[in-house]
């Protein structure tokens, strides 16, 4: 059987306004992608699971809840790595507060960057922008979770 599949997609880019409801335009383009790229449904899942956490900090934390903001998500499917960033124009991350809190500590919310993390090898905040954050989500095509 010949694998027809192109050797890396390019480049998508897909900007959303900050509202939560907005997410599954993300997710529904992201999912697609992921599997394109060569992840089986588990991860590709895990994968879309740390980028929607993302996309809620940015909206939490970067925009404070306001809706009248975009969130742009570029992904890049290269040879041998898959790449997700996510560019705010928000208050910038604080680099030393972006924790994930300790998992025995058993209450709603913050377990968002322990998603991002277990999902991608290589997370990136850069604050060095004009404005905002750019985040760069990078993982290997080979590198597979179970």
């Amino acid at each position: 059987m010949t694998d027809n599949r192109p050797q890396h997609g390019g480049t998508v880019t897909l900007t959303v306004p900050s509202h939560p409801k907005y997410l599954y335009v993300v997710r529904s383009a992201l999912y697609p992608l992921a599997l394109e790229a060569g992840f089986p449904k588990k991860e590709a899942r895990r994968v879309v699971l740390a980028v929607d956490e993302a996309c809620s900090n940015i909206i939490r934390h970067a925009y404070a809840g306001d809706p009248t903001k975009t969130i742009t998500m570029t992904v890049e499917e290269g040879a041998e790595r898959f790449v997700v960033r996510l560019r705010d124009y928000g208050r910038k991350v604080e680099r030393a507060k972006i924790a994930p809190r300790e998992l025995k500590d058993i209450r709603p919310g913050g377990l968002g960057t322990h998603f991002i993390n277990l999902a991608f090898e290589t997370v990136n905040y850069d604050t060095d922008q004009g404005q905002g954050t750019l985040l760069t989500l990078e993982k290997k095509k080979q590198q597979v979770k179970t």
